[in-house]
């Protein structure tokens, strides 16, 4: 591919550039916007932090106005560091925390409650009642989900139900339900768009993943009126046009993914048996199934990759909550390190005699224990424990939890190709080498990681490119994709069971259901 120059975009022969595409990554804990040229090299870069909220023990909020707010000015940012129009771009591709649930004014477009994060965990005691009146079979056949706090529907209800007059307005037609994506494409369009895509759609437990619609009877039992949902629609696809004052002129927006769906795109993960995993707040990792919706035996869930043309590709997800953020718990909440790049260093000096484990269920255990009630752990103290050796278990939990993942995807998948595949990687955790050797290390398979480390914003702007014409083909996209460095496995068998033994026997003692 060309260099990274701001001026290297296609010209009409009048001096008009065309075929920028900007991709919004609107993230858990920050927003980010990124130009990117016809080559797919970046341009500029725009980033914003927003504060998270945490009213009561296991609750996660967000002002919705802050990721409006950020959004806009990220996008702008990024237009002025390039010095290009508004003009110039041939389309905008959203990116968004999934699950992550708003309810707002049609009328005034603001939300009439903050955002509840995928993270926050109040619903837990309505998805038990949920399970012990014997709804979990439908939300699972259904959806491919499982009954829990971490998705979308039991935080839309609990909105309803929560602020005074707010199920008579949704049944009045006066309310709207989405995921951030909805909410954005609604505020950039000045309402004339309420949609989705069916990646973000298939997050909610109320959409039906087999007949590619919102399910009647999902709505029943969670209490959501139908009326509130996004139209679903490709993640290639026409979501209306920028407001003229957001960006200077109407922008089309032409792609959306989840931030999850949006990697594995940018990762060129599209032939069956593929497996990326993203390190971010959370980990996600996600083994691609093409156009089998399987179903997983060992908790994993079975959720939309990509819809293209109308045709859905499905993966099987499993959902790490707590990976960077067990970073950022060693900074602010232990103030043990300054910055991230810390944790590397002092791990790869701890002792290797002892044997400490972190279980970081600060919100609970997602895949493929699914326990909301199961909190933080450590064992394996002792008078010698330092910050070394804390900085070590921070990162080696998330090498065992990926390890409790991708155990249970060969489970899924044994016999197909998966069993001795490479496992792609990205986000901002992967820039630590120690950590990405470890991964191989404790997984016994080779890891990639690309050159590009911020594929999340390449799936959007991949989509929104293809939807536009900018961007080839998925087969020829594929080809382009670039490798940084593998990681090979070079752990002694006996030492890896050994090490995963006592992870194992530190999240038993850490559950709270058998």
């Amino acid at each position: 591919m060309p260099a990274n120059r701001k001026d290297d975009v296609v010209r009409k022969d009048d001096g008009a550039r065309e075929g920028l595409i900007l991709a919004l990554d609107q993230g858990t804990t920050s927003t980010r916007a990124m130009l990117f040229n016809h080559d797919m090299q970046v341009v500029a870069t725009d980033q914003q932090e927003f504060p998270q909220h945490f009213p009561a023990s296991g609750h996660v909020e967000h002002d919705a106005e802050d990721l409006w707010r950020t959004s806009v000015e990220t996008m702008r940012g990024a237009l002025a560091k390039a010095g290009v129009e508004a003009a110039a771009l041939a389309g905008i591709g959203i990116t968004n925390q999934r699950e992550t649930t708003v309810v707002w004014d049609r009328e005034t477009g603001r939300a009439i409650h903050p955002a509840i994060v995928w993270q926050d965990r109040r619903t837990a005691r309505i998805c038990g009642d949920l399970k012990r009146d014997g709804h979990e079979q439908l939300v699972r056949d259904r959806s491919g989900l499982l009954l829990d706090p971490y998705f979308s529907a039991t935080k839309a209800s609990w909105i309803l139900d929560t602020v005074p007059g707010a199920r008579a307005a949704a049944e009045a037609g006066k309310l709207a339900f989405g995921t951030v994506d909805a909410f954005l494409i609604w505020r950039m369009t000045g309402g004339r768009v309420h949609a989705t895509d069916a990646t973000n759609a298939s997050r909610t437990m109320l959409y039906d993943i087999h007949r590619g619609a919102w399910c009647p009877d999902l709505c029943k039992v969670f209490g959501v009126p139908m009326g509130m949902l996004p139209e679903v629609r490709d993640s290639a696809g026409d979501f209306g046009e920028t407001l003229p004052d957001l960006l200077g002129v109407p922008v089309p927006i032409r792609g959306v993914a989840g931030d999850q769906q949006a990697a594995t795109t940018g990762q060129a993960c599209f032939r069956p048996g593929m497996v990326k995993a993203t390190y971010g707040t959370g980990c996600f990792a996600l083994l691609v199934t093409g156009n089998q919706s399987v179903r997983s035996r060992n908790r994993l869930l079975t959720t939309v990759a990509l819809q293209l043309n109308g045709r859905r590709s499905y993966a099987l997800e499993g959902s790490i909550f707590v990976a960077g953020a067990a970073v950022q718990w060693l900074r602010d909440g232990l103030g043990l390190i300054e910055n991230s790049a810390q944790t590397e260093v002092l791990a790869a000096e701890a002792d290797p005699a002892q044997s400490v484990y972190l279980v970081p269920a600060f919100t609970g255990l997602g895949a493929p224990h699914w326990d909301a009630d199961a909190r933080g752990a450590m064992f394996g103290l002792t008078r010698a424990t330092g910050p070394r050796e804390i900085a070590r278990a921070v990162l080696d939990s998330v090498a065992y939890q990926t390890r409790d993942l991708v155990e249970a995807m060969r489970g899924d998948w044994e016999g197909d190709g998966f069993s001795e595949t490479v496992l792609r990687v990205d986000g901002g955790m992967v820039a630590s080498d120690w950590l990405m050797q470890r991964l191989a290390d404790m997984l016994a398979t080779p890891v990639d990681r690309p050159k590009l480390r911020e594929t999340t914003a390449m799936g959007a702007a991949y989509l929104a490119g293809l939807a536009t014409g900018v961007y080839p083909d998925p087969e020829v996209f594929a080809e382009g994709w670039a490798l940084d460095r593998r990681f090979e496995p070079g752990m002694a068998e006996a030492e890896r069971e050994r090490l995963y033994g006592g992870w194992q026997d530190a999240v038993r003692r850490t559950l709270t259901r058998s």
